[in-house]
C-alpha cells in the first residue's frame, strides 16, 4: 500500500480527507486584486489551498513565438511581451503570501523552470508542482527533488514510460502523482479515471485528480475512486480574457465541488457492514424473523 505523506500538517493519502486545489494559475490575468478575490472565494468555499503558476518567460517562450503579435486587454504587443505581463514578481507574491497567511489558505505554484522554481523557495511553499507540460523537464525534477519538499506531479499528455522516468528522479515517499487530461476544456469519454488505480498499482503511490472538465461530476467520482487530491482551475467569470477561464469553476461551482466532495467522503464510510441505529425500528417493522 502507497504511504501516506505530510502536506500541510495533514496526513495525505488512503484513508484521509481529499485535499482540494483551487488552481488561480494565470487566472488572475496579472492583477493582484483579482488573486485576492479568488483566494477569498477558495477559502471562503473550504479549499485547502490555492496554486499559481510562475515562468521565467524568457526560458518557457519557444524562440520562434517570441515575437509572435497577440491581441490582449493591454493593446498588441509580441507573445513575450504578453508573458512577462501576466507574471507576478516578487512583491505580488509577497503580498499574496501575505493574504493567504491572513486568510488562513496555503499556496504554492507550478514552477515551469528552475529559475521559477528557486523563486518561489523563497516562500517556504508547503509542497511543489510538477505541471503536465514539465514532467520531461529533468532539470527542474532533481531540483524539485533536492528541495525536500513534497512534489505533486499532473501526467496528463504523457507516457507511462515518461512518468516513470520522472517518477525515478523524484523520492516516491514524498510525492503524489494526480491523474490529468490536458485538453482544455476536456471531454469525459477521455478522462479515464480508471488510470488512477493503474497509477496506484504500478508507482505505489499516493494518487490524485487535476481535472479540466467542465462541471463537477468526474471530479466528485475521482474522489470517490480514491483521489486524495482534487485540483480544479478556479475563476471569477468564465467569460474573462485568457487561455484557462473557460475550462475553470466560477464561485458558485466552487462552493458546490467542496459541498459534494465532502459529503461523498461521508457516505463513503469505513467498509464495516453493520445495522445502523436508524435501521432498527424500520427492521422490527418488516422482517417478518
Amino acid at each position: 500500500m502507497a504511504k501516506n505523506l505530510k502536506l500541510c500538517d495533514r496526513s495525505i493519502g488512503k484513508g484521509t480527507p481529499c485535499f482540494i486545489v483551487g488552481e488561480i494559475g494565470l487566472n488572475h490575468n496579472g492583477d493582484v486584486d483579482i488573486a485576492k478575490r479568488l483566494i477569498d472565494v477558495a477559502g471562503s468555499a473550504g479549499m485547502d489551498a490555492v496554486k499559481f503558476q510562475k515562468r521565467n518567460p524568457d526560458k518557457c517562450v519557444p524562440a520562434d513565438q517570441k515575437t509572435i503579435p497577440r491581441e490582449t486587454p493591454w493593446g498588441v504587443m509580441s507573445y513575450l511581451e504578453y508573458r512577462y505581463r501576466v507574471e507576478f514578481g516578487f512583491e505580488e507574491y509577497r503580498e499574496i503570501d501575505r493574504y493567504c497567511r491572513e486568510r488562513g489558505i496555503a499556496w504554492f505554484a507550478s514552477s515551469w523552470d528552475t529559475d521559477s522554481l528557486a523563486f518561489i523557495e523563497q516562500f517556504d511553499p508547503p509542497c511543489h508542482k510538477i505541471s503536465s507540460a514539465s514532467i520531461t523537464d529533468k532539470s527542474l525534477l532533481k531540483a524539485a527533488a533536492k528541495s525536500g519538499r513534497p512534489v505533486i506531479m499532473s501526467t496528463g499528455m504523457s507516457s507511462m514510460q515518461e512518468i516513470q522516468e520522472a517518477v525515478e528522479l523524484l523520492d516516491k515517499e514524498n510525492m503524489v502523482l494526480l491523474h490529468c487530461n490536458s485538453s482544455y476544456p476536456a471531454n469525459e469519454e477521455n478522462i479515464n479515471l480508471e488510470v488512477m488505480d493503474t497509477l496506484g498499482k504500478t508507482f505505489n503511490v499516493p494518487v490524485g485528480y487535476s481535472g479540466h472538465e467542465r462541471g463537477l461530476q468526474i471530479s466528485v467520482a475521482a474522489v470517490a475512486r480514491g483521489a486524495c487530491i482534487v485540483e480544479r482551475h478556479i475563476t471569477l467569470d468564465r467569460t474573462m480574457w485568457g487561455s484557462d477561464h473557460a475550462a475553470s469553476l466560477e464561485p458558485t461551482g466552487i462552493f458546490r465541488l467542496v459541498r459534494d466532495i465532502r459529503i461523498v467522503e461521508k457516505a463513503l464510510g469505513d467498509g464495516v457492514k453493520r445495522v445502523y441505529p436508524e435501521e432498527e425500528a424500520i427492521r422490527k417493522k418488516l422482517r417478518k424473523a
